[in-house]
């Protein structure tokens, strides 16, 4: 039996036009502005006529600590959806917009997979409707602006030395990461270290999946810090006069876009991959929009819940006033095995013993969203032929011990049939009482909120600080910034700061060597480890087999 690639089950499929699943949702056509027949922008000011309205309820899609073996997240939202829609709830999703960072490195896309997916995958995966490129455009408008000010006398006094915005282009491109510029002579721009970030890094990517309206969007760019003067004052956006324009490169970008899974029910994407380097979460409009129009929605945060669930919940969900009502934690034997010492090669082999070495890692996501957020959660298992009774069996009572149900997601094969079991399960969750808390008070100083991170989420010992830390913690502190969240940087194949100790580790320390203040996303980047904001491609990078031909049909794409 031939086994069918993402690309193909989704060049399969026949969607329906964006327009019919907007007015399913209840989206009338004054408010879709199309981008071809099959996705859409949503106008923004549809939330002010639905403000009154109640909203829906939310469901985060987490996971344990990513391996080479996959979790699948995106395939387990987009089936869970499509199992709500089967059982007869209004459901929605609301995702994050692929970077072609992944796409073209080694990750991947992130439309979903086999019988779950958003479509169409091709466009989703690639330049959808233009939000990358003006976030983009955006970013390196400031960083032009900022170094022609430079350049044309340096009215603010701003320090060459003390910059901290760098350009950025939604590629892996280690090229990049450190550079220096502005060579050439007097007329080429003023001589000095400079650097790029992945887009889906930059504070303006932050900002767009943050803000709550347009006029919130302008007032978080006029307050991104630039740099500092050889004073050491701050130097903003609003500064350089940047945040007009900006904002006007920006005015569509802030639309979420309208999607449909193969199953034709609506998901938006848009906005937020990266919570290793970055806050990895859909944007807050679409999230509220979302919630609006669905009685259930399910969302997702990037890579394991220690990163894209603590991130949620402590920065987007604090920010936004959001109340999740339950957590889907997705698991696979195989990546448990992983964490049990299993080689990648011999991961199809029942080894119940591995997968109880390996459980650990489980287990700690779930305490953390039970005891720390305080969410009712359910362990959803993305099955694999592979998968014996045996090892299904121990995962379902070492789960049972804490208190919390086993769904087995067949999603990938089965699409929303496939969803069912961990739907209903859903639905029960969503009907009980939660105390859903934060794991941090935010008017914490700085350093107590990273121990806060560190000791509750990541179950370390504690923080250290390199001098330049320390320094940098002192002065963000002294400028009013230490009332803000903060957004760790940290490797995702770890709950520690060593992407080599896998499971659920003790007996360690985080080092944070850099402490970063996003003033126009809110909240304070604190760097770990060897962590780089540039990603880099691999040896062979997923670039070289993907293909077009003649008909402009595309492949390679997964």
């Amino acid at each position: 039996m031939e086994i069918k690639s993402d690309i193909q089950i989704a060049q399969e499929n026949t969607p329906e036009k964006i327009n019919v699943i907007a007015d399913r949702l209840g989206i009338s056509d004054d408010y879709v502005e199309n981008y071809g027949k099959f996705k859409a922008k949503i106008d923004y000011n549809i939330l002010r006529e639905k403000a009154g309205q109640p909203d829906g309820k939310l469901i985060l899609v987490t996971a344990i600590t990513p391996t080479p073996a996959g979790e699948g997240k995106t395939t387990t939202s987009v089936g869970l959806t499509d199992g709500l829609n089967r059982i007869g709830k209004k459901a929605v999703a609301a995702l994050r917009e692929p970077s072609l960072g992944p796409v073209f490195g080694i990750k991947g896309g992130a439309a979903g997979g086999g019988y779950a997916q958003v479509v169409p995958m091709e466009d989703i995966n690639l330049h959808f409707t233009g939000d990358m490129h003006a976030i983009g455009a955006a970013n390196n408008l400031l960083a032009a602006m900022l170094d022609n000010h430079i350049q044309q006398g340096n009215a603010l006094g701003i320090d060459p030395k003390k910059i901290t915005w760098k350009r950025c282009v939604d590629m892996n491109d280690r090229q990049l990461r450190h550079i220096v510029d502005g060579l050439g002579g007097r007329m080429q721009g003023v001589p000095r270290e400079d650097g790029y970030d992945i887009t889906v890094a930059s504070e303006i990517m932050a900002i767009l999946c943050l803000a709550s309206d347009i006029d919130d969007l302008k007032a978080r760019i006029a307050r991104i810090v630039v740099g500092y003067t050889y004073d050491n004052r701050p130097v903003t956006a609003a500064d350089l006069k940047a945040q007009g324009a900006m904002t006007a490169l920006l005015k569509d970008a802030l639309k979420p876009n309208l999607v449909q899974t193969l199953e034709h029910n609506p998901a938006f994407i848009h906005g937020g991959p990266f919570a290793n380097i970055a806050h990895g979460c859909n944007s807050v409009m679409a999230t509220r929009m979302a919630l609006k129009f669905g009685d259930y929605v399910v969302t997702e945060a990037g890579f394991a819940a220690d990163l894209g669930a603590e991130k949620f919940f402590d920065i987007k969900c604090r920010m936004a006033g959001l109340h999740p009502s339950a957590v889907v934690l997705v698991a696979t034997v195989r990546a448990l095995k992983y964490h049990g010492g299993v080689a990648k090669a011999d991961l199809n082999e029942e080894n119940l013993e591995a997968l109880e070495k390996g459980m650990p890692n489980l287990l700690q996501h779930l305490r953390n969203m039970k005891e720390v957020y305080k969410l009712p959660v359910v362990v959803a298992i993305n099955a694999f032929p592979t998968d014996t009774k045996a090892e299904l069996d121990l995962v379902e009572a070492k789960c049972r011990e804490l208190g919390v149900n086993v769904a087995l997601s067949e999603v990938w094969a089965k699409g929303g049939e496939g969803g069912v079991a961990l739907a209903e399960e859903v639905v029960r969750l969503c009907e009980e009482p939660n105390d859903f808390s934060f794991s941090y008070d935010v008017n914490d100083s700085i350093e107590e909120k990273l121990n806060d991170i560190a000791k509750k989420i990541y179950h370390a010992d504690g923080v250290d600080f390199t001098p330049g830390a320390k320094k940098q913690m002192k002065e963000l502190t002294e400028l009013g910034f230490g009332a803000t969240p903060i957004c760790v940087a940290k490797t995702q194949y770890s709950f520690s700061d060593n992407p080599k100790l896998l499971g659920a580790p003790s007996g360690f320390r985080i080092t944070i060597r850099n402490l970063k203040i996003s003033a126009g996303a809110g909240f304070i980047v604190a760097l770990t480890g060897d962590i780089m904001t540039m990603p880099g491609l691999p040896k062979v990078p997923a670039a070289e087999k993907i293909d077009v031909d003649s008909t402009g049909r595309i492949s390679g794409l997964f």
